[in-house]
């Protein structure tokens, strides 16, 4: 080692004393959920997990909004990075000042009129340290298939654990509600009882179409016609089946009965009309469910038994087609 090398070695102590790499602690929110980033440019989405639920070890990550994966460190988010940045710099400075306030001297001269030298290190201001705050969320989930805890804008989401959709979850939990309505129309008076049987109606069939929209999306590469998939409604079951069934070879209707296709059939009908006519039958609902036509103009009855019979047709739908589309390959 040359005397320049022992020397410059000598003032940068502080600077080696840094190592090669840096340690830098993340702080989840009051919440214990800590920020995630989508690295797919197209996506960018941000997330939220509880570090030490999920997957135990090492295991990828899935972007819950498009389905992307990866290694974990491609998903810290920009806030983190530029923190994480912002603590290096700082320390790096921090020491690289400590270092060169070693190099300061003060030779004054010993004669009257002689010329002395000096050094003095100002350091000026610490470099300035980028902090963040989480953000919020609208969703709060735990995946019922790894237990991770995550948090996403919207409703449906792939876990970012073990990528397994929500989509059967999501419907599931609105199902449950369907049913707490149902219950507690039980104890209520007759006009409140017929407004909570028709809200849950109303409730399962758009929790069916939420679902079935989102589990065609997000297999829409597997169809004949991504671009008409995207367009398929959940709330006609008899178009349902047929689309279903024209861009994905599948029967929807293999895992049911007769008799529970066509009880599934008349409620999907009694909440057409209750979202459209007012629930006053028409020619159309007598077509289609076969009522006398002496019945037009009447408002139809939704039971409770009516819902009751619904809940469990939608849930073996719901998982024939799930099933189905995941054994297709694109």
């Amino acid at each position: 080692m040359s005397n320049k090398e022992k020397y410059i070695k000598m003032i940068m102590t502080h600077i080696e004393r840094l190592g090669n790499s840096f340690e830098i602690e993340l702080h989840p929110d009051e919440k214990g959920y800590i920020g995630r980033e989508c690295p797919n440019p197209e996506c960018e989405g941000y997330f939220k997990i509880v570090l030490g639920t999920g997957l135990k070890g090492t295991a990828k990550c899935y972007c819950p909004y498009c389905g992307y994966s990866g290694d974990q460190s491609e998903f810290f988010t920009k806030d983190q990075i530029e923190f994480a940045t912002s603590k290096v710099i700082r320390e790096f400075t921090d020491a690289l000042v400590k270092d060169l306030k070693s190099l300061e001297f003060d030779n004054k001269s010993k004669e009257s009129f002689g010329i002395g030298l000096s050094l003095k290190v100002e350091p000026g201001k610490p470099y300035p340290i980028h902090h963040y705050r989480e953000r919020e969320l609208e969703t709060f989930i735990e995946c019922p298939e790894c237990t991770l805890k995550y948090s996403v804008y919207g409703l449906f989401a792939f876990c970012p654990d073990c990528g397994q959709h929500n989509s059967i979850q999501i419907l599931q939990k609105n199902l449950e509600i369907a049913e707490k309505m149902v219950e507690l129309a039980n104890s209520v008076e007759d006009s409140l009882k017929e407004k909570l049987v028709e809200n849950a109606l109303e409730d399962c069939i758009s929790a069916f179409d939420g679902f079935g929209r989102e589990i065609c999306k997000i297999n829409a590469e597997k169809s004949s016609s991504p671009e008409k998939v995207w367009r398929i409604h959940f709330q006609n079951l008899n178009s349902v089946r047929d689309n279903i069934n024209d861009y994905f070879g599948i029967d929807i209707t293999q895992n049911l009965s007769d008799d529970e296709w066509n009880n599934a059939e008349i409620c999907f009908q009694k909440r057409h009309l209750l979202a459209h006519k007012m629930g006053i039958i028409d020619k159309d609902y007598v077509k289609k469910t076969g009522v006398p036509p002496s019945m037009i103009g009447h408002k139809i009855t939704v039971t409770l038994e009516d819902i009751k019979s619904l809940i469990p047709i939608i849930e073996k739908l719901a998982n024939s087609i799930k099933s189905s589309l995941d054994d297709l390959t694109q």
